[in-house]
């Protein structure tokens, strides 16, 4: 499912243009960005936890030429699912598995 997507399905859900639908979900990934920049953690309740973390320089190697590389530390954002979230997901795969 693309932004593009989701701002058709909401457009539809609540009388919108797509248009303005897409503006709104803009505004809250930008929100979310902006939160993450400045406080390192966005917690929705019943979706999940976006976090900022740091990962250790560290050395790696090429798997073609087998030359080592040093891999500098970086700042990566993680997402852990809240509890509603996975337990909906779950129930889906289920239903999904017995179908089969």
């Amino acid at each position: 499912m693309t932004k593009k997507d989701i701002a058709k399905a909401i457009a539809e859900e609540l009388g919108l243009t797509i248009l303005q639908a897409k503006q709104i979900i803009d505004k809250v990934f930008d929100s979310i960005v902006k939160t993450l920049v400045a406080n390192g953690r966005v917690e929705l309740r019943n979706f999940g936890v976006f976090e900022v973390r740091w990962r250790k320089a560290r050395v790696a190697r090429n798997p073609r030429t087998n030359v080592k590389i040093m891999v500098p530390a970086k700042c990566t954002i993680v997402f852990q699912p809240g509890l509603v979230m996975e337990q909906r997901v779950e129930e889906k795969g289920r239903r999904n598995e017995s179908a089969q």
